[in-house]
């Protein structure tokens, strides 16, 4: 490893490690259709099928990577930024509920739009643009000043106080206990609804992707002599940094996270293609149109204020029990349940059959 950052430089290494673990989450999450939204749509209806199961084989597969990596001396996460700086318990909470209403109105988080781009969903790259141009603002433009005052309102210290098995008197060994009990629950949902093979293997496949960028950039981090930040997957930050690096000249060097976006994209291709489903999509109208718009604002407001998206808060800190990547992940939940609920169109019922409307009979004249 440092043969290869003194012959092509750090930047480099992790920018080309940043694409290859992106390229893969992103063929696994295309395979396995992997969404929160879904998932959460599925849970709020009591309906414990396919969507949810390979959530909960992703996020149990990250949990159980990374805190085995940590187990095996491989990973050390104090020093990450969920964990090591002072958090947003408020931000975490409002954030998640604002993310998780915007992630049903665009029928998918941010994640998932960029999977969804990449097979041919022009609906899906338009709410891209405008979650990254909403995360660029709310990260140093005009919505950064709500975004401080809300995270203002309640914050947590760093280091034991932010670590949610060390609150708990916990250690690594029981995080993995608990992804083992997660991935039991998961094969059972798994089996109840008949997942084909990529479910699973897409679904695995895509939180070992998670433990893959902990692993990758502390091997990183240990082996160079210039100073790299550990981090795992998400998809607020990077997709900010490239809005900036396309419009403006680039002021960050290449790293992880400039690679890693446009892996995830040519790996969802290739998963698209692979499977036949490739297929350019519009939107149907403008009132839907418009939902996608306010839904990916949202997003991109409540993933800056959260500390991370779906992926990034709720899965990447997740797998590591930082407590406000568990809270955000809570208000994710329930403001998605919460919008999905309001936009859920109402039943129709028919008129009973043995209620026949009354016969009119002319009267003679």
């Amino acid at each position: 490893m440092t043969s290869l950052l003194d012959q092509h430089g750090t930047g480099t290494v992790l920018a080309l490690g940043g694409a290859l673990i992106g390229a893969l989450f992103g063929f696994f999450a295309q395979r396995s259709r992997f969404c929160l939204r879904a998932a959460v749509i599925e849970f709020w209806r009591g309906q414990f099928a396919e969507k949810l199961s390979v959530w909960l084989l992703a996020f149990a597969s990250a949990v159980i990577g990374v805190q085995a990596l940590i187990l095996a001396g491989w990973l050390d996460v104090s020093e990450a930024r969920q964990l090591a700086t002072r958090g947003s318990l408020s931000g975490a909470l409002v954030g998640g509920l604002v993310f998780g209403a915007g992630m049903i109105m665009t029928r998918g988080c941010a994640s998932r739009l960029l999977v969804l781009s990449a097979g041919g969903n022009l609906r899906a790259l338009l709410s891209g643009l405008v979650f990254a141009v909403t995360a660029q603002a709310a990260l140093g433009g005009s919505l950064a000043p709500l975004r401080e005052q809300i995270a203002g309102w309640w914050t947590v210290d760093g280091g034991a106080a932010r670590h949610l098995l060390e609150r708990l008197g916990a250690g690594p060994l029981d995080g993995l206990v608990l992804g083992l009990v997660w991935l039991a629950v998961a094969v059972i949902f798994s089996l109840r609804s008949g997942n084909r093979p990529w479910m699973w293997i897409g679904g695995i496949g895509t939180g070992l992707a998670v433990a893959a960028a902990w692993g990758f950039s502390h091997a990183i981090a240990r082996a160079s002599f210039d100073p790299v930040a550990i981090q795992g997957l998400t998809f607020s930050g990077p997709s900010a940094e490239w809005l900036m690096r396309v419009l403006a000249t680039p002021s960050r060097p290449f790293g992880f996270d400039a690679g890693m976006l446009p892996g995830v994209f040519i790996g969802s291709a290739l998963g698209a293609w692979i499977g036949r489903e490739f297929k350019v999509e519009g939107f149907k109208d403008g009132t839907s149109m418009a939902r996608y718009i306010v839904g990916a604002m949202g997003m991109g407001f409540g993933s800056m204020l959260a500390g991370g998206c779906a992926v990034g808060a709720g899965m990447t800190g997740g797998a590591i029990f930082a407590l406000t990547a568990w809270l955000a992940l809570a208000g994710m939940w329930l403001g998605g349940g919460l919008m999905n609920r309001l936009l859920a169109e109402p039943v129709q019922t028919s008129q009973p059959a043995t209620q026949q409307a009354p016969v009119v009979v002319p009267l003679a004249p």
